[in-house]
């Protein structure tokens, strides 16, 4: 049965006063218009108490049935219960609590707004730490990979120039002295040590 009501009050609740809606917006006609849009501001009150009355009174009996006899009485012209319900209790409720409410919506929106902004840069602080995290492991491993391959090279690059190097060979860069150069032999198997 739960199925036959949002069934109906898919067809009969929403799409057919879409349409009627439509219609008179297409026309132009402003009874019709305003006529449509008090059941509309009803309707949506209707299904925000909706939400919290099905979880505490589903079990009621007769409760589906209830709901989709005040749908048709939302939408009958006969009792034209929405604009009845409109003119009684939402239009002066809400005239009467008007500049509040705007006052709330406001502060809703700046504290959202915020809220926003906060997020965001926390998100993006969060992001950007993630980003140079997989960049830093990522490189390190790449860098040990690189490094596991240049160490193969010089290895064999040293086997097969060890014979012409002589070990007590070494050069200071940083001193100013003059240090005895090495021969020609030697410098060649430096060079080619230092290339990778």
């Amino acid at each position: 049965f739960i199925l036959l009501f949002f069934f109906s009050r898919l067809i009969f609740g929403t799409l057919y006063p879409a349409y009627y809606s439509y219609k008179a917006v297409k026309s132009k006609d402003i009874k019709e218009y305003v006529k449509w849009m008090m059941y509309w501001i009803i309707f949506a009150l209707f299904t925000t108490a909706e939400t919290f009355t099905d979880i505490f009174l589903c079990w009621f009996p007769f409760y589906y049935e209830l709901k989709i006899a005040f749908v048709a009485w939302l939408l009958s012209p006969y009792t034209k219960g929405s604009s009845l319900l409109y003119r009684k209790f939402v239009h002066p409720t809400l005239s009467s609590k008007e500049k509040e409410i705007d006052d709330c919506l406001v502060q809703a929106k700046d504290r959202s707004y915020d809220a926003l902004v906060h997020f965001g840069k926390r998100g993006l602080n969060v992001a950007a730490t993630a980003a140079v995290m997989a960049a830093s492991k990522g490189q390190g491993a790449l860098s040990e990979r690189l490094r596991s391959f240049s160490m193969q090279d010089l290895s064999t690059i040293r086997g097969d120039s060890s014979s012409t190097v002589p070990p007590s060979v070494t050069v200071r860069t940083s001193s100013k002295q003059s240090q005895p150069k090495p021969s020609r032999s030697a410098s060649e198997g430096t060079g080619s040590s230092g290339k990778c």
